[in-house]
């Protein structure tokens, strides 16, 4: 049985102020935000609005701010900024706290996980092949056909 047009309405209405609290959260994360600004900006009860976050993206409000803090912290780690400063660059107060997160999603310490991707991009730019994979460096003809 189709739905009324009024409540695919509400439905969209519903989803896009949802929609306008994520892009709240990526253009803000850097900022001291919480729950009850995000919650605002989309003219929703925190309770209802947690609800209806999670149910659009699969995680709270606050599980994706803390997701899009690590992944703009790995982009600031690449560029070889120290740990202390992508820590206060990316709204964290406690460099203790930082550490623990980013550790508990990425499996290392900022520093360790700063080197090795440090470490990483300098191979890449010594040899660029070793990083294609050889199927493809092959289809293009960047390498020589071998018989295994």
């Amino acid at each position: 049985m189709p739905q009324p047009a009024a409540t695919i309405f509400l439905k969209i209405y519903l989803y896009r102020r949802v929609v306008q609290a994520k892009l709240f959260i990526d253009a803000h994360y850097h900022q001291p935000i919480n729950l009850a600004a995000i919650a605002d900006e989309a003219y929703f009860s925190k309770y209802h609005f947690i609800r209806l976050f999670k149910a659009a993206y699969g995680n709270t409000p606050h599980q994706y701010l803390m997701a899009v803090r690590i992944n703009n912290a790995q982009l600031l780690l690449k560029t070889g900024m120290p740990v202390t400063d992508v820590c206060y660059a990316i709204g964290f107060d406690s460099i203790s706290s930082f550490s623990a997160l980013f550790k508990r999603i990425t499996k290392h310490s900022p520093a360790v996980w700063q080197q090795t991707e440090l470490k990483r991009a300098a191979e890449m730019k010594i040899a660029p092949l070793n990083f294609i994979p050889n199927c493809f460096a092959q289809q293009n003809g960047w390498t020589p056909n071998r018989n295994f």
